[in-house]
Order: C-alpha cells, then sequence, then structure tokens
C-alpha cells in the first residue's frame, strides 16, 4: 500500500476531527436536553405529572425491567416487527420481479399500487381487526400493510432503471429473461435494495404500533394506550423513548450491512 503523501494525512486528521467534533455535540445536545427536562420538571416549570421527567422513566424502566413484564412487551413489538419485515422484503422483491418480468401486468396495476400506497393505513387497521381478529396476525399485516406497497413501487422503478444496454447484450448472446434478471437486474439492484430495507424497517415498526394500538394486548403499542389511558405518561413516554431505541438500533444493523456491501463492491 503507497504512503499517504502530508496533504492526504491532514484531510484524514481534519476529516477524523470533525467526525468526533460532530459526535460530541450530538451527546452534548441530547445531554442538555435530558438536564433541561429534569431541571424544568424538578423545578415546576413543567408539570411533572404530564410530561414526567428521565428520572421518572429511567426509575419506572428498572422497576419493569426488574419484574421482567417490559422484555415481554419489547419482544413480541420486535417479534412482530421482524416478522412483518420480513415478509415485506419477500412479497417487495417478489412482486417487484414479477411486474418487471411482465409489462402489461406492470401497466394494469400500477394506478392500483400508488393509491394503496397513498392510502392512510391507520384507516385500515380497524378493518383488519374486524376480518382477521386481534392477533399477532393481524398487527404483522398492518406492518406489512405500511411498506409493502411503497417498497413494490420503488423496487420496480429501479429494476427498470438498470442499464438496457446491458440487457441487449444477454440476448443478442443468446440469454433469456431469466439471465437478464438473475445476471444484471438483481445483482445491480442491490444498493437499491439495501436502501429500501432501511426505510421499510422503520414503516414495519410504525404498522405493528398502529396495530398494537388497536387490536393488542401487550406490546409497546399496547403500553403505550394502556399508560395514556390510566394517566401512567411515564409508561408512555419510556415506550416512545424504547421504541426510538429500537428504530436507530435496526436501522443502524441494515446500515452497516450496508456499508459492508459497498466496501466490498
Amino acid at each position: 500500500m503507497p504512503e499517504l503523501s502530508s496533504a492526504q494525512k491532514k484531510y484524514l486528521l481534519r476529516h477524523k476531527h470533525e467526525k468526533q467534533f460532530i459526535a460530541a455535540m450530538r451527546v452534548l445536545l441530547f445531554a442538555a436536553f435530558l438536564l433541561l427536562w429534569e431541571t424544568s420538571a424538578r423545578l415546576g416549570w413543567i408539570d411533572s405529572f404530564i410530561f414526567s421527567s428521565p428520572c421518572q422513566i429511567g426509575e419506572t424502566f428498572v422497576n419493569m425491567c426488574m419484574d421482567q413484564s417490559l422484555f415481554t412487551h419489547i419482544g413480541i413489538t420486535l417479534k412482530e416487527t421482524l416478522l412483518s419485515f420480513l415478509f415485506v422484503v419477500v412479497l417487495g422483491i417478489g412482486i417487484a420481479v414479477l411486474l418487471w418480468t411482465s409489462p402489461k401486468l406492470s401497466a394494469i396495476l400500477e394506478p392500483y399500487l400508488v393509491v394503496l400506497n397513498s392510502l392512510p393505513k391507520s384507516a385500515l387497521a380497524p378493518l383488519l381487526i374486524v376480518w382477521l381478529g386481534a392477533n399477532e396476525r393481524t398487527i404483522v399485516v398492518a406492518g406489512m400493510s405500511v411498506a409493502i406497497f411503497g417498497s413494490i413501487i420503488s423496487l420496480h422503478t429501479g429494476f427498470q432503471e438498470v442499464d438496457p444496454e446491458k440487457g441487449k447484450l444477454i440476448a443478442t448472446l443468446g440469454g433469456t429473461k431469466k439471465d437478464e434478471l438473475l445476471k444484471i437486474v438483481l445483482p445491480s439492484s442491490v444498493p437499491l435494495i439495501l436502501s429500501v430495507m432501511k426505510v421499510n424497517i422503520g414503516l414495519c415498526l410504525v404498522g405493528v404500533i398502529i396495530g398494537e394500538f388497536i387490536g393488542a394486548r401487550q406490546g409497546l403499542g399496547y403500553l403505550i394506550i394502556y399508560g395514556s389511558q390510566t394517566f401512567k405518561l411515564t409508561w408512555v413516554l419510556m415506550s416512545i423513548v424504547i421504541l426510538c431505541v429500537i428504530a436507530m438500533g435496526l436501522y443502524g444493523i441494515l446500515g452497516l450491512i450496508e456499508r459492508k456491501y459497498l466496501r466490498r463492491m
């Protein structure tokens, strides 16, 4: 590996310091927010019954961890989110491939996909409860409904934008539509698929929470609804914080996979 020049070393060092500064400022900003929140609650600037405080949320978290009830709610929400995400990935890629192989079918279904993607999914949740019952399957379907249509549209559009000259080359060499799909379209679309997956994991979590609001007896969505109905607002805020952590964690895992793949290209 060739030795870096002094200018390159200075650039890398400056870039490293900039990243460290940004990370430090993020931490300081978050710490300042927590301190202001706690101080405001203790001094009575805000109503601690309504807005709670970081200490109250932390105490509630520890207590619910001690009796292990919180782990059950987190585990159920995670399970439902990952199941809906898995189905969205498989069905999204599968249906997008089907539409790519059949332009006529794509032209027929396109307006329906656009309408379904634009439809507020919270409006579907009550119907899903009536049709499928108040069970885990319904919540998984609710999670899928938020992400599946947008995923199909994005993937299908990406498949169509792959360099057509490469497809002509495959056809010239005697290749089939299957060869074009497996050797050109799918390999070229891996970055797009990973990008769509990063968006979908958050959407699936949103859909699952919507489903738990209406038809669940366990899960973080149920905990939020129950806490708001019984005025245990610390439970509500704690659940929201946990959901933020889960969303960041799942997004971070997919982002790590994406970065590792891009480094290998």
